[in-house]
């Protein structure tokens, strides 16, 4: 029996778009998220028809979808609907890097592109063991204090936490990003990333823009390392909270660099 793949694809989520892109599949692409930036051409390409826990409904019937993909239990209500309207719909909920990976290769099998698919998984591969080669380098590993929202404060997903040790940092709430939800990152007060006194601080406020001056007004925030150093960074949630490829490649690359300017000039910052 001769196998067909799906020709018609709404894409919940920006990683999705972004994959399929890279595959060379974005043909099947009938509708995408409003949060969708890579690559700049999708938006012009492509219908947005969903935000990430909001959907138009209307709209995305109207694609005539033959396949929804999407990503975390945040996306169950708008699956639930696509289901019971009779779309196939695959969500994923991946939380690590080796989630991430297999997520990928996954919807590559679904549109027929597996060999492809695990060609540009080796290229995020080699990014990653070319980290982990530098990360044994490092005479000193920074404690690393990363700030996912500032209200409540919210500490790393697991893949961020992944991602900070394989460039060679110490993820300072570690032990917070198994939790599945948000809700278990929250950390209780400030003063516990005072305690943990960290030398990178790195801030990517998923929605919004960090404000530096909101930072600096948090009281004993002067007694951190990486407010003596100036070592607070912003993050661009693109790279670093998209659970697929800009992660890895654009999100991986970029903690690297922050940690080796870091360790060039800690011994004289730091006198370590």
């Amino acid at each position: 029996m001769k196998s067909t793949f799906p020709n018609r694809i709404v894409c919940l989520t920006d990683e999705v778009t972004e994959w399929l892109y890279l595959l060379g599949e974005h043909h099947r692409i009938v509708g995408i998220s409003a949060f969708a930036e890579r690559p700049a051409e999708a938006k012009k390409e492509n219908p947005m028809v969903c935000g990430f826990t909001g959907a138009n409904f209307k709209k995305i019937l109207a694609t005539k979808p033959d396949l929804i993909i999407g990503f975390s239990d945040l996306q169950a209500d708008i699956a639930s609907r696509l289901i019971k309207e009779g779309i196939p719909t695959f969500i994923t909920n991946q939380r690590s890097i080796d989630e991430i990976l297999s997520t990928l290769l996954m919807i590559s099998r679904i549109v027929g592109a597996e060999k492809k698919g695990k060609a540009l998984i080796a290229k995020m591969e080699q990014e990653i063991e070319s980290a982990k080669e530098f990360s044994k380098t490092l005479k000193f590993k920074p404690k690393v204090y990363f700030e996912e929202w500032d209200e409540p404060l919210i500490s790393g997903i697991k893949w961020v936490s992944e991602l900070i040790k394989i460039a060679g940092g110490i993820d300072v709430f570690e032990d917070l990003s198994d939790s599945q939800s948000a809700k278990g990152r929250i950390i209780s007060s400030f003063d516990q990333v005072v305690d943990l006194n960290p030398d990178i601080g790195l801030f990517c406020w998923c929605g919004k823009k960090f404000k530096k001056e909101q930072l600096l007004s948090r009281k004993n925030v002067d007694k951190i390392s990486f407010y003596s150093t100036n070592e607070i960074h912003e993050i661009d949630p693109l790279y670093i909270l998209q659970p697929g490829p800009a992660s890895i490649m654009e999100g991986l690359p970029h903690l690297r660099k922050i940690i080796e300017n870091w360790s060039k000039t800690s011994i004289i910052k730091l006198g370590k």
